[in-house]
């Protein structure tokens, strides 16, 4: 369909804006810097050079995101997918950096990241494969398997500190949980489809009446900060390290080849092989570059995708020419 009329290029005022891109960070934020946490752990690396492992994460997933949204030549679906640090590749990338540091886990990235796009025009031809069952069972498994960094999480994510899995962490997390369901149901229109960008504010500001958060290491901080080139050093290439990146890849693209029609499904677009490679291409451009900047493979954030339906007004009801019949909120009366 012409461009302009792409259900995908819709424009919301810069305070919506504003806000679904805030909540959309603050979904994706944990599920960014845990793999650079869990790798520079297995590695080895100072407090320092950790932070400076986290920064690159938020850097190229930034990066891979605007690639994927706006599009380059043959890179990127052009839709609202949000690109995050796969978690798809943490085992591997542990295994390979215990023993012999980032250099060749960087190494074996970059290498895979470069196969990447010879495969991606025949993953993209499976796209007929994944019919709304396959990719929603896909995407919950994925969350599924987040579940225990969340719980972690939840559990203070310090194992050795000594209110480790107490009963206050555990319910400071079990409030913010039920809040926001409740703002959900209750609120109706655009506070509901902020839910989760308030549950976590209102859940910080009780945690910080309470004293349980501590904001002082904030304002040391620098505002603005990007990763160094190459400051883990010159990646190396060992056999063992690619081929086992090679087959994680695989498994990236598996994920974003059922990501990207879901997406479609959600904002009611057309997406066809084509669209699906120029996607997956996206994601391992990103990928190959990531090492340069000591950041490891990017992939479609299924915790994203699932948030991105409630974007929507839930009850809109559409016909095949795309007119609004029935929704069940006010803000839909210009339709």
């Amino acid at each position: 369909m012409p461009v302009s009329t792409r259900p995908e290029d819709q424009r919301h005022p810069p305070g919506q804006l504003l806000a679904y891109g805030t909540q959309h960070i603050l979904t994706m934020y944990g599920g960014v810097i845990a793999p650079p946490l869990i790798v520079g752990g297995a590695a080895g690396l100072s407090a320092s050079d950790m932070a400076l492992l986290v920064t690159a994460g938020l850097f190229v997933s930034g990066f891979a995101t605007l690639l994927q949204t706006l599009g380059l030549g043959p890179f990127g679906s052009r839709l609202p997918i949000v690109q995050g640090i796969s978690f798809a590749s943490v085992s591997t990338m542990v295994a390979i950096a215990s023993e012999d540091g980032l250099r060749p886990v960087f190494g074996a990235i970059i290498v895979a990241g470069l196969i990447g796009p010879v495969l991606s025009s025949f993953f993209a031809q499976l796209v007929r494969l994944f019919p709304a069952v396959v990719t929603g069972s896909l995407i919950t498994v994925i969350g599924l398997s987040l579940m225990p960094v969340s719980f972690r999480w939840a559990m203070g994510n310090d194992e050795s500190a000594s209110d480790f899995g107490s009963m206050a962490n555990i319910g400071f997390a079990g409030l913010t949980l039920l809040i926001i369901p409740v703002i959900s149901r209750l609120f109706p229109g655009a506070v509901s489809r902020l839910s989760i960008l308030l549950g976590l504010v209102v859940g910080t500001m009780i945690a910080a009446l309470a004293g349980r958060a501590d904001f002082s290491a904030v304002g040391d901080a620098r505002p603005f900060a990007a990763p160094a080139i190459l400051h883990f050093g010159t990646p190396t290439f060992e056999i063992g390290a690619i081929v086992s990146m090679t087959v994680v890849m695989l498994v990236i693209m598996t994920e974003t080849t059922a990501d990207i029609p879901a997406i479609g499904e959600i904002v009611d677009t057309e997406v066809d092989a084509k669209r699906v490679a120029r996607g997956l291409r996206a994601d391992m451009a990103a990928t190959t570059v990531a090492p340069l900047f000591g950041s490891f493979p990017c992939s479609a954030f299924a915790q994203n995708v699932g948030f991105g339906r409630a974007d929507r007004h839930p009850e809109q009801v559409r016909r095949r020419d795309g007119r609004l019949l029935s929704c069940c909120c006010s803000d839909c009366s210009r339709w």
